[in-house]
């Protein structure tokens, strides 16, 4: 037996051959609301005295606020999110968990 290959799909979407962070990226740029709202959302959770938010409660909330939903809301996204949140605001690192990133 030959050794498997690492699995890409956790690196590339098959269909687009794009990274998380491409699709990312392309996401967030046609749909610059969902991080006003996911910001809004986190400021409003650490305010109220929260000393952990979870961005993929965030998403379940958000998914649930909007009419129609959000088509491309990819729950890959969160930890790119994450990190958005905290580069624009580090007095949130901590209410944030991290991960090292295994892809790009």
């Amino acid at each position: 037996m030959q050794p498997c290959a690492p699995d890409l799909a956790l690196f590339t979407s098959r269909a687009s051959g794009r990274t998380i962070t491409e699709r990312f990226r392309a996401f967030d740029a046609q749909n610059p609301h969902v991080y006003r709202e996911l910001r809004r959302m986190a400021a409003r959770r650490l305010a109220a005295g929260a000393t952990r938010v979870s961005v993929k409660d965030l998403f379940e909330d958000l998914r649930h606020q909007l009419p129609f939903g959000v088509t491309g809301l990819n729950n890959n996204f969160t930890a790119l999110y994450a990190r958005r949140l905290i580069d624009e605001h580090p007095h949130w690192a901590n209410a944030f968990e991290l991960r090292r990133r295994r892809a790009d």
